[in-house]
C-alpha cells in the first residue's frame, strides 16, 4: 500500500497482465555512513520485481531480470492485484446503454477500458447495418471481437433483443471483468464460455434468451477461427489487416464484416510509409485524401475475402476526421471473388492539376500512360508530372438500397447523430442533390436490390426473402452479372472535387448549392460528399468543372465601384487574375436580371449550409 500513492504510470514496465511502475521511496538499504544530503542523494528511482520482489535500479536491467523468470516459465505474480475500487468508475450512458469506466478511459495506452465518446456516431452506423441484417434472417450471430467497456454489444443486445446472439470478445482480463459487470449493469445474463463454465464460474442460470450475452477472453483471430458468424465487427487500436484472414474465414454467405480503422496517420497520407507496409498501397496526400483511405482499405479487404474465395459488395465506407468505418457484405463463391478482385486497380494522378482516372484493365503495358489523363499537362510541363496510386478499390463506394434501409432503422431507433450522415450518403450514391432527395425508391418502392438478390420491404417493415444456402443458384449469379453490367453507368462518379482547391484568383465563386445546380443544368451528374464539406462529386472533367465555375464567378471589388454590369472579355483564362478595368461592381445588374425574373433579390443573401443533410 506504501507504493500506491507514488506510481508513476508514464515510466513503467510491461508485463503479461500486469505493469510495473518506478518507486522513489526508500526503499532500498542505505550505507550506514551516509548521513543527511548524501543520504537523499543516494535514494533514487527503482522498480520492484512482482514475481521475486528483488530490488533493482536501472529499467534495462529490470526488462531482464522479468525476461529471465519468463524463460524459467516463471509467470505468476506472489502479490495480490487490487482492482479500482467502484468508487472511482465512472457510469457513461449512450442510447439507453449504461457503462462503468474508469478516470483515464479516453487515453488506451493507460486503461483497460477504453472508451471514446467521440466514436458514438460510428457506433450507431454500425447498429443501422446490423438492424437491416437481422431484419432479413433471424436469429443471426454477431461478434464484437474488441469489446473494451463492450458498450457495443450491449446496445445489440438492448435494442434487438431476441434478433441476435451477441457475442462480446476482449483478450484482456481486467476488459472482460467489467464487460461482466456492465452486463448486470443494464440486467443482461451472461453467458461464459466452455473453459470457464467447467471450471464453474457460471453466471446466471446458463439459459439462452433475449437477454444473455455471451462473454469470452481470446484472442480475436482465435475466436473467429472456431466459430462461424453473420455479423463481425472489428474496432482495435489502429489498423485492422491482422484480422481480416480470420474475418473471412468463417462468417456466412450474404454475411456482414465491418471494420474501424483509426490508424489515420497513415490512410490520410501522414506516414506514407506506414501505409505501404500494412495495406501494401502507395498514395500521397491528394484533395480527395479521405476517399483514397477508403479505397485503400476496401482493397486489403478485398484481397483477404479473395483469399478465402469470397467475393465482397461494398455496402457503406465512411471516412471522418477518427476513423474510416467500411461495412461489406460477403458473397461465397470463386466467381463473385473474381469479379471483386478485378475491380482492384492502380489510379493515374495528375500532380499538378491533381486529374485522376484509374488505369485501364488489361496486362499490356502502354507506351504513353499519359493518354489516359484527361489533362494535357504532361505535354505543356517539363518531367514526369503524374503519379501511380494504389491499388485501390474501382468500384462503388455505396450500396444505395442498404443505405435507405439503414436510415428507416435510425429513425425508428431515434438515432438522431446518424441520419443526417445517412441522407448525404444517400444523395452521394444516387449523385443527386437533397432537393430530389426521397425515403423510397421511385418505381418501386417495396423492392430494393442488393448482391444481385431483390430483397421486399413492405411498408418499412423487416420482411425478406433472400436466397438462403451455403452458395447461390447459378440463375442467380447470371442474372446478378446482367444487372451489374447493366447498372454499371449508373454508379456514382469516383472522387470528387474540392471548390476552394479550383478556385480562380481575384473571382468571387458562387454558392455551392448553386453551382452544383449550374452543373447538373450543364449535363452532368452531381452531388454533394460527405468527405469534404465543399467537396463536389460529378462525372464532369476537370476542364469542365473550371469552366463552369469560371463562368458563373463574379470579379471582386477593386477601388471604386463602377455601375452598370461587366463581361469579362474571352481573353481572360482561368486561373488568371482578372484586369483592374473589369474588376468593377456587377451585383446589382445580377439583382435587375432576378428581379425580372420574379426572384426575389434576397436569395443572394440567404445561407447555405455546409452539409447535405443540414437542409
Amino acid at each position: 500500500h506504501r507504493h500506491a500513492v507514488h506510481l508513476l504510470f508514464w515510466d513503467g514496465i510491461c508485463f503479461p497482465g500486469y505493469r510495473m511502475c518506478i518507486c522513489h521511496l526508500s526503499c532500498r538499504p542505505v550505507k550506514p555512513n551516509l548521513v543527511g544530503d548524501q543520504t537523499l542523494s543516494k535514494m533514487g528511482a527503482h522498480y520492484h520485481c512482482i514475481i521475486c520482489s528483488a530490488t533493482i535500479v536501472r529499467r534495462t536491467d529490470m526488462i531482464g531480470h522479468i525476461n529471465r523468470h519468463v524463460n524459467k516459465g516463471e509467470t505468476e505474480s506472489r502479490f495480490i492485484t487490487v482492482r479500482a475500487p467502484k468508487s472511482s468508475y465512472k457510469v457513461v450512458k449512450e442510447s439507453a446503454t449504461d457503462v462503468q469506466v474508469l478516470p483515464n478511459h479516453s487515453t488506451p495506452q493507460k486503461t483497460d477500458s477504453y472508451f471514446n465518446p467521440k466514436m458514438k456516431l460510428n457506433r450507431q452506423l454500425i447498429f443501422c447495418a446490423l438492424a437491416v441484417l437481422a431484419g432479413e434472417r433471424k436469429p443471426i450471430e454477431c461478434l464484437d471481437a474488441f469489446g473494451a467497456t463492450g458498450i457495443m454489444g450491449l446496445q445489440w443486445a438492448k435494442h434487438l433483443r431476441s434478433s441476435v446472439k451477441v457475442t462480446i470478445n476482449d483478450c484482456n482480463e481486467n476488459s472482460v471483468t467489467m464487460i461482466k459487470e456492465n452486463c448486470h449493469l443494464n440486467k443482461m445474463k451472461v453467458k461464459l464460455n466452455i473453459r470457464e463454465e467447467d471450471n464453474g464460474a457460471t453466471v446466471g442460470n446458463g439459459e439462452e434468451n433475449s437477454d444473455t450475452i455471451e462473454v469470452t477472453k481470446m484472442d480475436a483471430n482465435v475466436v473467429m477461427h472456431l466459430r462461424s458468424f453473420d455479423f463481425i465487427h472489428l474496432d482495435p487500436f489502429g489498423t485492422s489487416v491482422n484480422y481480416l484472414d480470420s474475418a473471412f474465414r468463417n462468417v456466412r454467405n450474404l454475411g456482414i464484416v465491418s471494420l474501424t480503422s483509426t490508424d489515420i496517420s497513415s490512410l490520410y497520407a501522414k506516414a506514407q510509409h506506414v501505409a505501404l507496409r500494412h495495406y501494401g498501397c502507395n498514395i500521397v496526400r491528394t484533395e480527395y485524401y479521405k476517399e483514397l483511405a477508403a479505397r485503400a482499405v476496401i482493397a486489403a479487404v478485398t484481397r483477404a475475402a479473395a483469399r478465402c474465395n469470397k467475393g465482397i459488395e461494398v455496402l457503406l465506407a465512411v471516412a471522418l476526421e477518427h476513423f474510416v468505418l467500411v461495412v461489406v457484405r460477403v458473397l461465397r463463391g470463386p466467381t463473385p471473388a473474381d469479379d471483386s478482385a478485378k475491380k482492384v486497380r492502380y489510379l493515374i494522378h495528375c500532380q499538378w492539376c491533381e486529374e485522376r482516372v484509374f488505369q485501364k484493365e488489361g496486362n499490356m503495358v502502354e507506351e504513353n500512360p499519359y493518354q489516359q489523363l484527361p489533362c494535357d499537362c504532361h505535354g505543356s510541363m517539363p518531367g514526369k508530372t503524374a503519379v501511380l496510386l494504389g491499388p485501390l478499390w474501382s468500384g462503388a463506394l455505396f450500396n444505395t438500397g442498404f443505405l435507405r434501409r439503414m436510415l428507416l432503422e435510425a429513425v425508428q431507433y431515434g438515432l438522431d447523430e446518424a441520419q443526417p450522415l445517412l441522407k448525404t450518403l444517400v444523395c452521394e450514391a444516387e449523385c443527386t442533390t437533397l432537393k430530389h432527395f426521397s425515403t423510397h425508391s421511385p418505381g418501386d418502392e417495396n423492392k430494393q436490390e442488393e448482391c444481385g438478390v431483390y430483397i421486399r420491404t413492405p411498408n418499412t417493415s423487416a420482411e425478406s426473402y433472400l436466397v438462403h444456402g451455403k452458395r447461390k443458384s447459378e440463375e442467380v449469379l447470371r442474372g446478378a452479372a446482367k444487372r451489374q453490367r447493366g447498372e454499371h453507368s449508373a454508379e456514382h462518379p469516383p472522387f470528387y472535387y474540392n471548390i476552394h482547391r479550383h478556385s480562380i484568383k481575384g473571382m468571387n465563386m458562387p454558392k455551392l448549392n448553386k453551382f452544383l445546380n449550374y452543373l447538373s443544368e450543364a449535363g452532368y451528374r452531381v452531388s454533394r460528399t460527405h468527405f469534404d464539406p465543399m467537396g463536389v462529386r460529378t462525372n464532369a472533367p476537370l476542364a469542365q468543372f473550371k469552366t463552369v465555375l469560371m463562368k458563373y464567378s463574379t470579379p471582386t471589388y477593386v477601388g471604386a465601384q463602377a455601375e452598370g454590369p461587366v463581361h469579362l472579355p474571352a481573353e481572360i483564362q482561368v486561373g488568371e487574375e482578372a484586369p483592374a478595368a473589369a474588376v468593377i461592381k456587377v451585383e446589382e445588374a445580377d439583382l435587375a436580371e432576378d428581379d425580372k425574373s420574379g426572384v426575389a433579390a434576397a436569395v443572394f443573401t440567404q445561407s447555405y449550409p455546409t452539409h447535405c443533410a443540414a437542409e
